[in-house]
């Protein structure tokens, strides 16, 4: 997968994402925990990312990008809210990586389908696959 850069880059991009609320919720912050885990990123590395500027990441790879944009309609309905500032950032970080509009707000629709909104992969991915075709 990604560099360790890269890495920090995707979760100071997903920390971001969930200041824009201006409040990071404990679910939240429990989320990007195990994010962060997965990516093989220590504790105290993570939380000095809420503090410091990470140089912002390029997902070089479409799979990259869309699994990126998985994670933060993820992180977005962890807290069972979604505040319109939240979905148009995530609307936004969604074309910035270039990715079909028409998509984007599919799965925007089709996440109020499934418990707690949350896409399975298999779905998100058959969304995503249809528009480059």
């Amino acid at each position: 997968m990604s560099t360790y850069l890269e890495k920090l880059g995707i979760l100071s991009q997903m920390i971001s994402f969930a200041k824009v609320d201006k409040e990071i919720k404990d679910s939240e912050y429990q989320f990007l925990l195990g994010v962060a885990n997965q990516l093989e990123v220590d504790k105290e590395t993570f939380d000095s990312l809420f503090d410091k500027k990470v140089e912002k990441v390029v997902l070089k790879s479409e799979a990259e990008r869309i699994l990126q944009f998985h994670r933060l309609v993820l992180l977005m309905n962890v807290d069972h809210e979604q505040r319109l500032v939240e979905i148009e950032q995530l609307h936004n970080i969604g074309l910035k990586f270039g990715l079909p509009q028409a998509a984007i707000e599919q799965v925007l629709t089709v996440m109020h389908h499934y418990p707690d909104k949350v896409v399975p992969p298999a779905v998100l991915i058959n969304i995503f696959k249809a528009y480059n075709n």
